[in-house]
């Protein structure tokens, strides 16, 4: 990499940047399992398997990413900035002769505080950017490959895999813009932060579904377009500053909106993940990414129907969105006070709206194990009870004619829940759109409690400089949330195929700690 600094004038300063970037990846890997358990307990070796175990996986693959890039910035009277940079990557992961992107960046920013005779405001900046990132495919991505699976007796074989590869995939590309002013005031007593957005994302590669007919479940395909555009808001204020006491306040705010706009061919609908419960997470053409798809009630007058026996009436399609996973917005609130060495500061944390389809309850209700299952119906019998002999559940809703509801569901038997209507068919009965819950909260996310050795006490310690204690505690305490019986946060898995569906939720956990840090 080589850097540049120059001051081509009084007025025009530059700097700038030119580098090469090489990378290369090799992964390895063998692997395999013991099979029907161990003979020896807590042996833990392949050669204690109660049986046979199956010939090891093998997995071995290469990526190589060459870079070029440069960087320059150009500032006019400490006022008006300008930066331009440019990169192009050539990968192998990508079909030969369609391998290179090339991605460029600008942006300009205005320190309009110069500008103004303003005393009340100690800065004031104006940015505008725009940015592209370009992205190549996973490696083994292009060419069909053998597998070699067990084979026939003593016969070896070789199979093609599942996933069709593609030889004519393109690299992927984002696009950016952002805008954004930020200003403070009265010697930074206050100010914030205001960014508005749009990014796109074009040609993303992913394996998508189609029929086993071909020969193949999935394929690499470039799917389409996803737009993401919000605002984003931070500030802060500081009420109290002086030599013994400080207090600061830092609040952000954020608004994002996604859409699908396009996919592949003429398809309307992508399955990013399938879950146990008959649901889906989908890309669907026109909907926010990642919406969750299932059956839902029948609704008559707009009221949920139950049928004869007493049960939810449930859609005959199971492919209706009945969820959302991304939050309405997000925010947050730091609080932190200093008074001479000790600090104390805490964080609250805000999310709202985003859907959860929670797995956990569904069984957990068609099982009895919720203590909202049993207990006294209506009628003050309890509800465990056959219907014929006062018990049974009364589901608010209203009948197929449009009549209030008034016939008493059993809730016995593995006839599954209750107050809230499963059906009797092994937890087959329910309308997915039961267990989809609002997956918003407010935590007390982080507790900080610090205190720094005065210098009296510091100076008897000779070359130790400064001594700071910390207690911290996180995650201290869901303060509101609207799933009842777990963390709306806790999900089956993390990124953009484990949004919005819970299954093994584990109870939210506290961590405490201790922190000594020594200055010297």
């Amino acid at each position: 990499m080589l850097n540049f600094n120059k001051d081509i004038s009084e007025d025009l300063s530059f700097n700038g940047l030119l580098g090469s970037n090489l990378r290369r990846e090799r992964t390895s890997s063998i692997s395999t399992a013991t099979n029907g358990g161990l003979v020896v307990p807590r042996l833990y070796a392949i050669s204690n398997s109660a049986s046979p175990v199956n010939p090891p996986t093998e997995f071995y693959s290469r990526r190589g990413v060459d870079g070029i890039f440069a960087n320059a910035n150009f500032g006019f009277k400490e006022t008006y900035f300008v930066e331009l940079s440019a990169r192009q990557d050539k990968s192998t992961t990508l079909p030969e002769g369609d391998n290179t992107y090339f991605y460029p960046a600008a942006g300009v920013n205005v320190v309009f505080t110069n500008l103004l005779e303003t005393p009340w405001m100690s800065h004031g900046k104006l940015r505008v950017n725009y940015a592209e990132v370009g992205n190549d495919a996973q490696p083994l991505s292009i060419f069909d490959v053998y597998d070699k699976p067990t084979g026939f007796g003593s016969t070896p074989i070789f199979s093609l895999p599942s996933t069709k590869n593609n030889p004519n995939l393109k690299p992927e590309r984002s696009k950016s813009f952002e805008a954004g002013i930020e200003a403070d005031f009265f010697n930074s007593l206050f100010g914030f932060d205001f960014t508005v957005y749009k990014s796109n994302t074009i040609d993303q590669i992913m394996p998508v579904s189609q029929t086993a007919a071909s020969g193949y479940t999935n394929r690499y395909v470039n799917a389409g377009e996803v737009e993401n555009k919000g605002i984003e808001v931070t500030a802060f204020v500081t009420p109290i500053q002086n030599s013994d006491f400080t207090w600061t306040m830092n609040f952000n705010f954020a608004r994002n909106r996604n859409e699908v706009i396009s996919l592949y061919e003429d398809v309307q609908n992508l399955t990013i993940a399938s879950f146990q419960g008959g649901v889906s997470l989908n890309a669907a053409i026109g909907q926010p990414y990642g919406v969750i798809r299932g059956n839902d009630f029948v609704y008559t007058n707009g009221q949920k129907t139950v049928g004869e026996n007493g049960y939810y009436l449930r859609s005959q399609r199971s492919d209706l969105i009945i969820g959302d996973p991304n939050p309405d917005w997000t925010g947050g609130f730091n609080n932190n006070i200093t008074y001479k060495g000790v600090s104390l500061g805490f964080l609250i944390d805000v999310r709202h709206g985003g859907d959860v389809f929670s797995l956990d309850q569904w069984y957990g209700e068609a099982t009895g194990l919720y203590e909202h299952t049993a207990g006294l119906n209506a009628k003050g019998n309890p509800s465990r009870l056959p219907v014929s002999e006062g018990g049974g559940v009364l589901l608010p809703g209203v009948k197929e004619d449009g009549t209030p509801n008034d016939i008493y569901a059993e809730n016995q038997d593995g006839d599954g829940m209750t107050p809230y209507g499963y059906a009797a068919d092994n937890y087959a009965g329910a309308p997915r759109a039961m267990y989809v819950f609002d997956g918003s909260f407010v935590k007390l996310r982080e507790v900080a409690l610090s205190y720094a050795l005065p210098e009296s006490v510091i100076g008897n310690l000779g070359f130790v400089k400064g001594v700071d204690l910390q207690l911290i505690g996180r995650n201290l305490w869901i303060i509101h949330k609207n799933m009842e019986y777990s963390d709306p946060e806790e999900g089956l898995s993390s990124g953009n195929a484990g949004r919005g569906y819970q299954s093994g939720a584990y109870p939210a956990v506290k961590t405490y700690g201790f922190n000594v840090k020594l200055n010297f």
